[in-house]
């Protein structure tokens, strides 16, 4: 008979998000990657910074990163 696995870190969540020191959840913003050319350089800027969730959305994401607060 197999034994339980445990929680395990949704692998998919851990590659997109980040936790910082004081709690909060970091993201990257996405449509940088390619087709710059149509894109001004203000939107590429802001697109290259990180940004930080809506805490309601925080509680889900801490849900599938078990090991990462």
């Amino acid at each position: 008979m197999r034994r339980p696995k445990g929680i395990k870190t949704k692998k998919a969540a851990a590659k997109r998000f980040k936790i910082t020191a004081s709690g909060k959840v970091m993201f990257s913003h996405a449509g940088r990657r390619h087709l710059a050319q149509t894109k001004n350089a203000k939107r590429l800027r802001r697109l290259g910074k990180s940004g930080v969730v809506d805490p309601t959305d925080t509680y889900r994401i801490l849900q599938n990163l078990p090991f990462s607060h």
